[in-house]
């Protein structure tokens, strides 16, 4: 590869010109540590090209003295063309220039030979790394059906997230965890993946990691010091604790390295994401220039200020001011409902409105906290006929574990639905390998019969093993029972019982994977939507129209996904539903990891806000029906701190006496709903109404969760850490002092 210097830049770069004053500052701050703190919307992939071209026109380094690190393909192919725009054209193949990890698998091509592989070494795929850990299992007598191979695989990315090798693991990091093997399961699993000449991609990283930590190569590490001039790093809150090791180690030699990230948008803890990385960078580089990029090119000032609103609550931030040219715009819309199904007509009525006032349906977004909320939406968009899609995974009905589950209901209602058989009939693991299903297919062709059929002939043979005999018997059995209760039993309950009884919805509930609990949510999701319907058939009938309808959807369609999945995108308007405590923020994240995870869930609302362009509403329902139950529930501490000056709330008037349960100081009465006054909803209170006062950092006690400390007060609501269930918001009605 030439590395050509390119001609020195003249006094006013033309690139310059499109730079704002902090922009330009972040571009021409090349030597030194420096943290560009780039608000959303501020143009931080502008800064990002710019700062490596003007490093290329001044002549302080040729392309193969930088390093440049993004976290996507997609990301580094923009960046490539960018740069390559910016630079009359020219090619930056072979540039060092990529995600951490063909950056990673670079390097340890050249350096294989000092962890023990060649450097031909293959990259193991996720379903190679399975079937490896599940030989290995097997090798040390670890009960597959107990500990499932792909939770114990979670538990070594997640080491390998945070640079942990094997001998760097204690029993405190496992536990009991497959009887207190998996610390050997993971040393095993690393010499098993040596002896075949392969890793991971999380080996990647820490391979390299163990060369340059290792005195021995002392030569190795300071090869890529003097190498690497200048490093510069995208999307910095997103890096997990290997990803800032290897940087760090790199980032020694010249100490020239820019990183560029907003730590209010670091809402990827749950895969790994470390926000106090780029919380402690001054820390880890002494003398760092911190340049804030504050002017957002995206969204009007009632947007940016109602989540700048939001946001500031958290304590751990470095924090800024985003403003815009833009003008204040439209006011934030926040509305309360009776209901999920009255919240999503309501959604669906307002995006007809946008529509008819022409709006581009592809320029509008429904952003929801968890997937089994987009089920009603969807539902409620094919029956208006609005086009949508569902970004960043599956329409509702065509997920895994709902195909799974409607498979079942299809058996249990016809059961010669041979598809729908084969697809269960090992799910969960029964023991039923292809060879059975095979001579299952060859008996039902030989006599003309359906796959159901042939099992129940074959079960009254001996041409089975007994134990898949037993099997396949007992699952007929199950289903025969299932299809008896139908006459007698309401078809939601028997969609309970059947997820239950087969051991399917177990299945989920026991594996740790992150995407195991949202396929639950899923399924109770699923069993809960049905009873809407009058009855099994006629509940399957509406899917198979749903999915249909579906296919024909056109290019102007509404986006629905996850507020996850949203991060970089943006829209003319946006939908956030569902702001409710327990749902947003999520009372699982608290439960798990307390302030941290609800730190996180306000990052998670400060970019739902952020997605907006012109317009932002924000719903939320005084019930809602969760897996088959109806659950009261109180407004989300978020939309308490929204501020007034940029907010139009609302609730609907007109509701049955009788069926809403009243939310104490947030406005909605039991008699129905009626407009709730703006103060009422965020007045704020430290009394009871019994005259009790409360206070922060006051001790308390709660019948079910038991003793905790008060750490925030909002009119009646109180949060409160408690000491064995984590933070959680109760009415003050609920607790007293100790």
């Amino acid at each position: 590869m030439q590395e050509n210097v390119l001609p020195a830049a003249p006094a006013q770069a033309p690139y310059f010109e499109s730079l704002n004053q902090p922009q330009r500052e972040a571009v021409e701050a090349l030597d030194g540590p420096v943290l560009v703190l780039a608000g959303a919307g501020t143009g931080k992939t502008r800064v990002l090209t710019t700062r490596l071209s003007h490093l290329l026109h001044t002549g302080k380094a040729y392309p193969g003295q930088i390093l440049s690190v993004t976290f996507t393909n997609k990301a580094a192919q923009e960046m490539r063309q960018r740069v390559s725009n910016l630079l009359g054209g020219q090619p930056v193949e072979g540039w060092w220039l990529g995600t951490f990890h063909s950056l990673a698998a670079r390097m340890l091509r050249s350096h294989a030979d000092l962890v023990g592989l060649s450097s031909n070494f293959t990259i193991l795929d996720p379903d190679d790394q399975l079937r490896l850990l599940k030989q290995i299992m097997e090798l040390e007598n670890i009960d597959a059906k107990k500990w499932v191979p792909k939770v114990m695989l979670h538990y070594i990315d997640r080491w390998k997230d945070r640079g942990l090798t094997p001998d760097q693991i204690t029993l405190d990091d496992a536990g009991d965890v497959a009887g207190g093997k998996l610390p050997l399961l993971y040393k095993n699993y690393q010499e098993r993946l040596r002896a075949v000449n392969a890793c991971d991609f999380g080996d990647l990283l820490l391979h390299m990691i163990t060369i340059f930590k290792n005195p021995d190569n002392a030569n190795v590490l300071a090869d890529y010091h003097r190498r690497f001039k200048y490093i510069l790093v995208d999307e910095y809150q997103d890096t997990n604790v290997a990803q800032y090791l290897w940087l760090r180690l790199l980032a020694q030699g010249s100490n020239n390295i820019c990183c560029v990230g907003d730590d209010d948008q670091s809402i990827y803890g749950w895969r790994g994401a470390e926000v106090g990385n780029i919380l402690k960078f001054e820390k880890d580089f002494p003398g760092a220039k911190i340049i804030r990029l504050e002017q957002n090119y995206r969204s009007t000032n009632h947007i940016l200020n109602a989540a700048a609103a939001v946001i500031a609550n958290n304590e751990g931030r470095l924090g800024k001011t985003l403003w815009s040219e833009e003008g204040d715009g439209e006011k934030l819309i926040v509305h309360g409902l009776y209901d999920g199904q009255a919240e999503a007509r309501w959604v669906g009525e307002e995006i007809e409105q946008l529509q008819r006032k022409q709006w581009n349906l592809k320029q509008i977004a429904v952003l929801v906290r968890a997937g089994f909320q987009t089920r009603e939406f969807e539902e409620r968009f094919i029956q208006l006929g609005l086009s949508y899609r569902v970004i960043g995974g599956p329409r509702f009905y065509e997920r895994m574990e709902i195909r799974d589950a409607l498979a079942y209901l299809r058996i249990t209602t016809q059961p010669a639905d041979d598809l729908a058989l084969e697809r269960i009939m090992n799910t969960p693991k029964r023991g039923l390998g292809n060879a059975t299903v095979q001579k299952l297919y060859a008996h039902g062709r030989s006599k003309g019969i359906s796959l159901h059929d042939a099992i129940l002939d074959l079960t009254q043979t001996d041409e089975l093993r007994p134990k898949v005999k037993a099997t396949l018997m007992k699952l007929m059995d199950d289903f025969m029972r299932w299809r008896s209760l139908i006459s007698t039993t309401h078809h939601a309950e028997v969609a309970a019982l059947i997820l239950d009884e087969s051991g399917y919805m177990a299945m989920w509930q026991s594996d740790t994977t992150p995407e195991a609990p949202g396929r639950v949510e899923n399924l109770k999701e699923l069993v809960s939507g049905m009873q809407e319907y009058e009855g099994l058939q006629e509940f399957l009938e509406h899917v198979a129209l749903v999915l249909e309808n579906q296919e024909g959807a056109g290019s102007d369609t509404v986006s629905i996904m996850t507020l996850h999945g949203a991060k970089g995108l943006e829209f003319d308007a946006v939908f956030l539903p569902g702001w409710e405590e327990g749902l947003f923020p999520s009372q699982r994240t608290m439960d798990e990891q307390g302030l941290k995870g609800l730190e996180e869930e306000r990052r998670l609302a400060y970019v739902g806000i952020t997605r907006a362009r012109r317009r932002a509403y924000i719903s939320f329902a005084a019930n809602r029906r969760m897996y088959g139950n109806w659950v009261n529930s109180i407004p989300s501490r978020f939309v308490d701190e929204l501020p007034e000056a940029h907010v139009d709330i609302s609730s609907d008037t007109g509701i049955q006496a009788g069926r809403s349960s009243h939310w104490d100081s947030s406005g909605f009465k039991p008699a129905g709903f009626k407009p709730t006054p703006r103060k009422q909803i965020f007045e704020r209170k430290v009394m009871s109404d019994d005259g009790t006062v409360f206070a922060r950092g006051e001790r308390v006690f709660h019948d079910k969760f038991g003793y905790g400390s008060i750490i925030n007060i909002d009119g009646h609501k109180l949060d409160i850490n408690f000491e064995k269930s984590g933070v959680k918001r109760v009415m003050d009605s609920f607790v007293e002092k100790t």
